[in-house]
């Protein structure tokens, strides 16, 4: 009688009942990557850690610990209704810029190869610039759903969340994280277009981006030697040098063939490719499982971008605009870092250090991609099972 008289209020009350929650194609995407990234990341570790730390699986243990913490993140945020982080968007925004600016502070900052990119918390290095993307996108979901109109219509409503965006870029340059800068103004631009801002705008912008950032690396030596190494990787110059890991990379590629070597078997992973359990563990894949290990992480990562924009259609068709602009950016950061990875991996873009989504080892990175994924299924679980009565209503994306 009390489920029947719930029922009925609602339906006075002009709100749909609660639906039962279906399964989720998310989470068992996330699943299958962070039991494959464990598995691979921690073939391409034994190695190094038995060489560094004596413990042939040093990095496999903490590696559990970081996803244990992502997945109990996870759930907690799929607890927290989303509306709340809308409330929070201005806190956010600055919460962003602080971490921005506390990496760079003397004594705080650990510098790693010229870059101010990390903060040492004691069991692992915190890379700031990881949470700051995720900040920064919730706090772009919240303008654009508050602003739609301004957007699509006027060129102040257009560059105004992206003069906001671009603080976060400048301060990304000082550490430098170059990476993270074309990541999240790319994410950015296409968010802002699924708003509503004309495409012309947009590709002006995009092109005076570009044209900026080409400008800005040739004016940074280490940059001008990274692009002339992926230009020729093999030159007698750059093959010990710059063009030192994309080299033993591709050497890992076309070592492993069509299938590979078997898991446990790369060559690559034995200090000749360094640091390959990081930001080259697909070319240890691409070693030990051959072509068709890199096909089904591939396959994989799109079939989680894939999930995460029908999401955010879904919630667009029911009029949840912030969930929908949130759901875009969460699946425009998976899409960007994977690509941006796969591409260095495969000598397609210049090496850059930016870890592969819940394979690479790195516990700021795994944290916040279960947290992404968090928010990602509290979306969809709000989207289906909290209808309203113009959810009916379909309308076609613009």
């Amino acid at each position: 009688m009390t489920v029947l008289s719930a029922t009925a209020g609602r339906l006075q009350s002009g709100v749909a009942p609660l639906q039962e929650p279906r399964p989720s194609a998310v989470l068992l995407v996330t699943m299958l990557l962070l039991a494959f990234g464990l598995l691979m990341m921690t073939s391409a570790s034994v190695e190094i850690a038995d060489s560094r730390y004596g413990d042939p699986l040093y990095f496999l243990k903490r590696q559990s610990i970081f996803a244990c913490v992502g997945v109990g993140l996870m759930f907690m945020l799929m607890l927290v209704p989303i509306n709340f982080w809308n409330r929070l968007n201005l806190l956010l925004l600055l919460g962003s810029y602080a971490m921005l600016v506390i990496v760079l502070l003397p004594g705080i900052g650990r510098e790693v190869n010229g870059s101010m990119r990390w903060i040492d918390l004691g069991f692992f290095a915190l890379q700031p610039s990881e949470p700051a993307k995720v900040l920064l996108v919730i706090y772009l979901a919240s303008y654009l759903e508050r602003h739609r109109e301004r957007v699509s219509a006027t060129w102040l409503g257009f560059l105004l969340p992206l003069l906001l965006i671009g603080i976060a870029v400048v301060l990304l340059q000082m550490e430098p994280d170059h990476g993270a800068m074309v990541i999240l103004s790319l994410t950015a631009l296409c968010m802002v277009f699924l708003a509503g801002a004309g495409i012309w705008r947009v590709l002006s912008l995009l092109l005076l981006s570009t044209g900026s950032i080409a400008l800005l690396a040739y004016t940074q030596p280490y940059v001008v030697r990274r692009f002339t190494a992926f230009l020729d990787p093999w030159a007698p110059e750059n093959i010990y040098g710059a063009g030192y890991q994309l080299g033993q990379a591709q050497i890992a590629f076309g070592r492993g063939g069509l299938f590979g070597a078997g898991v446990g078997n790369s060559i690559q992973k034995l200090d000749f490719l360094p640091e390959a359990h990081n930001d080259f563990v697909l070319a240890v894949i691409g070693e030990e499982l051959g072509l068709a290990g890199v096909a089904l992480v591939t396959l994989l990562f799109c079939m989680l971008v894939w999930c995460c924009f029908s999401i955010a259609r879904e919630a667009h068709l029911r009029e949840r605009f912030f969930s929908a602009y949130l759901a875009w950016g969460l699946g425009l950061l998976f899409a960007g870092q994977t690509m941006v990875n796969i591409g260095v991996n495969l000598g397609l873009l210049p090496t850059k250090g930016l870890t592969l989504p819940f394979l690479s080892y790195g516990g700021a990175s795994l944290i916040v991609c279960c947290g992404m994924i968090g928010l990602l299924l509290r979306i969809q679980y709000e989207t289906e099972c909290i209808s309203r009565p113009h959810a009916a209503r379909r309308r076609r994306l613009p």
